[in-house]
């Protein structure tokens, strides 16, 4: 089964072989839970002429060092970078590369995008607003709100490409308030006490589609006399949440009543 991104499907996991990974000189990496990073990074590549990878599927750390432009793209969780980010990039190697940095996020992305650079030099970093998903927290963004934010990163992303095209050094973060406290203390706190998976179930609406267990980036769930189960990894993406066609998924009772999230309701009548 041939891929969008040039890979090939294993049937078994799900995953990408990437058998053309580094016949590029322009890249982007990216990381999305529910779509709002992937899309951000497809839409930037259109217009920049690079490639993208879902680093989620790559099997090996690429090779990057004929590449000229290296991008990476990726959501904001807690006002931090989401550990399969931080851990793609510190096993990338260093070049002289042009490199720019886009966050996505419901409003403030905090130091993320410093605190990234400190690992990986980013000559050029950005946040980008997009509709919410962290429905753990608050609900979705009504339609007319998400098609809004969704309308005004498409003119962001235009001044971002041009700017990125010109190899300009930009700093355009929407940090936030009390940003140091929101990204060291709140950060630490959500990695080390939030990101359980005890509190994932699935209702007796499930079908057993499997789609969670072959979608979720962090291979942690299973199928168990045909409903999910949850290991202990979780990024805390809620791919698994907004992705059931049953919305059968839930965290414990507070997402009951919450909407679902993906972008691609939004642009199929685009």
């Amino acid at each position: 089964m041939s891929l969008p991104d040039g890979g090939r499907e294993d049937s078994q996991r799900g995953r990408y072989t990437n058998e053309t990974i580094g016949s590029a000189d322009t890249m982007i990496f990216y990381f999305s839970g529910t779509g709002n990073s992937r899309w951000a990074a497809e839409q930037i590549a259109a217009l920049t002429g690079d490639e993208t990878r879902d680093i989620s599927r790559l099997e090996k750390t690429p090779e990057i060092r004929n590449e000229r432009q290296i991008g990476l793209v990726f959501p904001i969780y807690a006002w931090g970078v989401p550990e399969p980010m931080l851990d793609f990039v510190k096993t990338l190697e260093k070049t002289n590369a042009f490199t720019f940095g886009v966050c996505t996020c419901g409003e403030e992305a905090g130091l993320a995008m410093k605190k990234l650079s400190a690992l990986y030099p980013i000559r050029s970093s950005y946040s980008l607003v997009m509709p919410n998903n962290y429905i753990l927290g608050a609900d979705v963004d009504d339609d007319q709100m998400a098609r809004q934010k969704i309308h005004e990163a498409e003119k962001a992303i235009q001044t971002m490409a041009r700017e990125i095209i010109q190899r300009k050094a930009v700093y355009r973060v929407e940090e936030g308030s009390l940003a140091k406290l929101k990204s060291g203390f709140v950060n630490f706190g959500f990695n080390k006490f939030a990101r359980s998976t005890k509190a994932f179930f699935a209702e007796d609406s499930c079908n057993g589609c499997g789609l969670c267990a072959r979608n979720c980036p962090a291979g942690t769930i299973s199928l168990m006399n045909g409903k999910p189960a949850w290991g202990r990894q979780c990024y805390q993406c809620l791919r698994c949440i907004h992705e059931c066609p049953q919305e059968a998924i839930q965290y414990g009772k507070g997402t009951e009543k919450r909407g679902r999230y993906t972008i691609g309701r939004y642009l199929q009548d685009r």
